[in-house]
């Protein structure tokens, strides 16, 4: 697509995107209001799905989610994915099977309409700030001792470089192995292309694929295998990236 068509798509989208959220801010205030906090979470979230599968629809950013069936929803799980592109938040809502709380940064907020709904269900964290990152650490493992599973993109920004993963922070797979909580990698695959975080007046309608690839066992590990745990993750998500 040239540049002028991509702005007239983006703008679209983006149309899109705030009128179906302010149409779901009420409901979602409401929930957070009138319902304890766990069940709220769960109520906004649900509506959130509902929100994005109707951005994905009316804006052709298409999602399909493949390998569902790898993840026992019986038990919490610490999901971690590659972060490219403001899509992946539709990808996530949509792809991820169970209830889930996610990590985010705390300056999302300040997005207007979208940060009254990004706090009430996005565990917050200021990564400059040491408080800030143990109360949300712990903030993760209360919700996982809860039987809730949690989301952390382990690049811990999107990821601007030419390669297909950028450096892994320590935080989820420390979390996995304080908690003894399988990590559920996954990649989501044509993100970048659909909607780049560095060029946006690139985006284009398209098709994104949410892969998840296999369960990882941390039972029985140790901070000393954080390194290696770690490494593993990122050469699954890598290879599943390339493969893809």
């Amino acid at each position: 697509m040239s540049k002028v068509l991509s702005g007239i798509y983006l703008v679209y989208a983006g149309i899109i995107f705030i009128s179906l959220m302010f149409i779901a801010l009420p409901f979602v205030l409401l929930a957070s209001a009138i319902l304890s906090k766990t069940t709220g979470k769960r109520i906004i979230l649900f509506l959130l799905r509902c929100w994005a599968w109707g951005f994905s629809a009316a804006s052709f950013f298409w999602i399909k989610t493949k390998n569902t069936h790898l993840i026992n929803q019986d038990i919490p799980h610490i999901y971690v994915g590659n972060h490219g592109s403001y899509l992946d938040a539709i990808a996530v809502c949509i792809g991820i099977p169970q209830y889930f709380s996610p990590l985010g940064k705390v300056e999302m907020t300040k997005i207007p309409v979208f940060g009254l709904i990004y706090k009430r269900i996005v565990v917050l964290i200021d990564r400059s700030n040491k408080e800030s990152r143990e109360e949300s650490v712990s903030a993760l493992k209360t919700d996982i001792s809860n039987g809730q599973s949690i989301l952390i993109f382990p690049e811990g920004t999107m990821n601007k470089t030419d390669k297909p993963l950028s450096e892994f922070y320590d935080g989820a797979f420390r979390i996995a192995i304080e908690t003894q909580t399988p990590l559920m990698p996954f990649v989501m695959i044509n993100n970048r292309e659909l909607l780049p975080r560095v060029t946006p007046l690139k985006a284009r309608p398209g098709l994104l694929t949410t892969v998840f690839i296999t369960p990882v066992d941390v039972k029985g590990l140790t901070q000393d295998d954080l390194p290696m745990l770690k490494q593993k993750v990122y050469d699954l998500m890598e290879g599943a990236i390339l493969k893809f």
